[in-house]
């Protein structure tokens, strides 16, 4: 059994319905241990798009790596995802793995941990709110501190939207 932490994100169409069926599907490859709450946030690489809800989940798995990222592919196509687009445009679902415990992968269409999240306040705050002391096995400095770092950076916006608690799925 492998503990994983998966980013969830959306900005088309009911933002946080498509966070909650997405939950709900990703209950089916996994057990959920932890939800933080979710962020409404800016969107980057791509400025001209809606603002995404984001939030960071923690899983239990018995799926190996490549595995878990073909259902996790499967999701979005069947929540709506259109993967003719090119990269950073807006969609229904976004769904990325962050960590898959402690491993370190790196092959064609498989990167862990997920390459840009130490740039990203959209996975930072709510990863730092369910995992603030997990090490990053890359970088060697708990969340908490890699989300220190992004504190002062005024372009992205992120905003607490729903706490935790009120999540329901």
């Amino acid at each position: 059994m492998a503990t994983v932490y998966i980013s969830v994100g959306s900005n088309l169409g009911n933002r946080y319905k498509n966070i909650k069926k997405a939950l709900v599907k990703i209950k089916d490859i996994g057990k959920i241990i932890k939800t933080s709450s979710i962020y409404l946030t800016s969107p980057i690489e791509n400025f001209n798009q809606p603002n995404f809800y984001n939030c960071v989940i923690k899983i239990n798995t018995k799926l190996k790596p490549k595995e878990l990222l073909k259902k996790l592919k499967r999701i979005e196509e069947m929540l709506g995802r259109d993967f003719s687009k090119k990269r950073y445009q807006p969609r229904v679902i976004d769904l990325d793995i962050l960590f898959y415990g402690k491993s370190i992968i790196k092959e064609k269409n498989l990167v862990i941990p997920h390459k840009k999240l130490h740039k990203r306040k959209f996975v930072l705050w709510p990863l730092n709110e369910i995992a603030n002391n997990f090490i990053h096995p890359k970088f060697k400095k708990k969340i908490f501190n890699i989300k220190k770092s992004l504190e002062f950076d005024k372009e992205q916006k992120i905003k607490l939207l729903t706490p935790a608690y009120k999540i329901k799925f």
